[in-house]
């Protein structure tokens, strides 16, 4: 006989779930539908009775590990790991400010009167003397070291960045030109009579070219910085040098063999400071400005590497304290932001054409006035 029994209204519970993303509504089986009845949803111990629960959770909670998974999309890791990052160069940022405020040591007052105005590295065309001293600590042992005074300058190089400028020149330290008051000496000797700005007035002179700032490495604090950068991968020929008398009597003695090297501080400050290369006897400034050059690169290709990413926080409150400059903390993050923006030109050396000997019986590099005005042209274009 026909069945005259009703079947009772089907309907459809939907449960609104808080999605990060949004979503659609989950749609969840009637107690009677026939997917519920045949799970035993709706009866009291029936056969799917918190099925798929952990003992007390409520009915449709999602697990920890579900809703994690449903978090963790790419999108999200991505944005996530971009956060971490500026938040990494906003605390190195942070510590180079106060760094380059508290530990940058300025420069003598009397260098700001001959140096050229210039708009920030970063966007506008630069000329950057880079200088080192030979000027020792007050307790080296170096036979014939100068400890007083600012010594003559070890390092001499132009630097021109920003604006899409990027070119250097370096200067050999025995290159002779005219010092006003002491006729014709080599162009390091500069620094010994008056300092950083006597070398600024000289070279400009001598050049017929701008200078805007100054970078003088402050050799103190030199391997600090090398060492918070983990050290540097430096390659060149066999150095062998003593510096501050060798370690025989308390300094330190590099040696190397030809090839490529992992220096720490203590190793590259010897390199920078090596004036006889016992591995190499007749040497001569030309060479000692490739070693110095090569370190100068080394160091760069380190800052461009992860790890220097990682360490990024201590070589930015290291880096201060290494130079000595007048540009103030936010100046010389234009500078470095030139710097890579530029990318690394070849270093030109001002090839020297001849040679005399000085009164004192020294003896000099001379360089012509066609090679000086080609080397000058060189850089300005670059």
């Amino acid at each position: 006989m026909p069945n005259d029994r009703e079947e009772p209204p089907k309907y459809t519970l939907y449960r609104a779930r808080r999605r990060l993303l949004g979503g659609d509504q989950e749609e969840l089986p009637s107690a009677r539908s026939p997917r519920a009845l045949a799970s035993g949803g709706g009866r009291k111990g029936g056969p799917g009775a918190g099925a798929g629960r952990g003992k007390g959770r409520p009915r449709g909670a999602i697990p920890a590990t579900g809703r994690w998974r449903r978090w963790a999309t790419p999108k999200r890791m991505l944005l996530g790991l971009a956060g971490l990052v500026l938040l990494w160069l906003g605390l190195s940022l942070v510590l180079f400010l106060i760094s380059s405020h508290f530990e940058r040591t300025s420069p003598p007052s009397n260098v700001a009167s001959v140096l050229d105005s210039a708009g920030n590295p970063l966007t506008s065309v630069n000329n950057i003397l880079v200088l080192g001293s030979d000027r020792r600590q007050k307790d080296s042992k170096e036979p014939g070291a100068e400890t007083t005074g600012p010594g003559r300058s070890d390092t001499i190089m132009l630097i021109r960045t920003g604006g899409g400028h990027s070119a250097r020149l370096s200067i050999p330290r025995d290159t002779i030109v005219e010092i006003p008051g002491h006729g014709l000496q080599k162009i390091n000797a500069a620094h010994e009579y008056g300092g950083p700005a006597e070398s600024i007035s000289v070279i400009k002179h001598w050049l017929d070219i701008p200078i805007n700032h100054l970078v003088e490495v402050n050799f103190e604090n030199f391997p600090q910085l090398i060492d918070a950068m983990g050290g540097v991968n430096y390659t060149g020929g066999c150095i062998i040098s003593r510096l501050d008398g060798g370690s025989s009597q308390g300094g330190f003695t590099l040696r190397l063999k030809a090839g490529t090297h992992h220096i720490d501080g203590k190793e590259a400050l010897a390199i920078a400071r090596t004036r006889e290369n016992l591995c190499a006897p007749n040497e001569t400034d030309l060479q000692r400005e490739e070693h110095q050059q090569a370190l100068f690169n080394s160091m760069k290709s380190r800052l461009l590497s992860l790890s220097s990413f990682i360490r990024l926080p201590l070589i930015a409150w290291n880096t201060p304290p290494a130079i000595i400059s007048d540009m103030s903390g936010p100046t010389l993050l234009g500078l470095f932001g030139g710097l890579a923006i530029g990318g690394t030109p070849p270093t030109h050396v001002l090839d020297p054409t001849g040679a005399m000997t000085l009164p004192d019986g020294e003896q000099g590099l001379t360089v012509s006035e066609s090679a000086k005005q080609a080397a000058v042209t060189r850089f300005l274009s670059g």
